[in-house]
């Protein structure tokens, strides 16, 4: 017990100092002493040491003419060294095992690919589910959740290539209605399928963003129409959402500053 307990003790100081670059992180824009002692929950006499010592490591830097404190340049170098070892699919993966344990429903991860959506991971829940899906297989970017949401958030120079595709072997060459559902996307901030294209199996899909507010991946769940609740306010829907958003925010993504 000792050891554990020794193995979890860490340096006040060092925690209490932390939390200025904390709040300096959640402002994402320079500030004054008064307001980053304020927002740390310490008196500005009791930060500016702190101050002074990250000013010397190049944790903070002020500025000569407004006194504000901004992220210094050692900052950045950390921070783009931790973006650089991010592994956007594992990180998902370890969220997506633990939505598909809560919701009891499948979870599939996917990545632009060469061809369009594209499956990398699935996530079986505690029971049998029989989906026609597998790491590998390309969804439809028109009729799929998973596809809508890289035809909502990807640039339209990457995917007018696959849409053009999809396009030209519908019956009718066209897609009726393709801006006002991605417009819906967008509004409710995921896709969802309801029986198609896979009979009997609904579907919700939200985006997940990276650090550059790009989308870098797309996280799915899906199961049998007859307990899949595909509603936008459903209790699915909101877990999902919550998901992609954590998983977001792992990646660096600010929705604050951009989302």
């Amino acid at each position: 017990m000792d050891a554990e307990k020794d193995a979890r003790r860490g340096i006040q100081s060092i925690e209490v100092g932390g939390t200025l670059l904390q709040a300096l992180v959640r402002a994402g824009a320079p500030m004054m002493l008064k307001d980053l002692a304020r927002d740390a929950g310490m008196p500005p006499a009791k930060a500016h040491p702190y101050l002074v010592s990250f000013g010397k490591l190049g944790l903070v830097e002020q500025d000569t003419v407004t006194g504000q404190y901004r992220l210094g340049s050692f900052a950045l170098q950390m921070g783009l060294t931790a973006l650089h070892e991010l592994d956007a699919v594992k990180i998902a993966s370890d969220a997506a095992t633990r939505l598909a344990l809560d919701i009891n429903q499948n979870v599939a991860l996917a990545v632009w690919g060469n061809h369009g959506p594209t499956v990398v991971r699935i996530v079986e829940c505690n029971r049998i589910v029989h989906i026609n899906m597998r790491a590998g297989s390309v969804m439809s970017v028109l009729d799929s959740a998973t596809g809508r949401v890289f035809a909502a958030w990807l640039p339209a120079e990457l995917t007018r290539a696959v849409i053009e595709s999809e396009l030209a072997h519908k019956p009718s060459g066209q897609q009726p209605g393709l801006a006002a559902t991605l417009a819906e996307v967008r509004e409710h901030g995921m896709a969802r399928a309801v029986g198609y294209p896979l009979p009997g199996i609904n579907a919700l899909s939200a985006p997940v963003f990276d650090s550059s507010g790009q989308l870098a991946l797309a996280i799915t769940t899906l199961g049998p129409a007859a307990d899949f609740d595909p509603a936008w306010g459903g209790e699915l829907a909101r877990k999902l959402a919550a998901c992609a958003a954590a998983i977001s925010y792992s990646l660096g993504f600010n929705a604050a500053a951009g989302g």
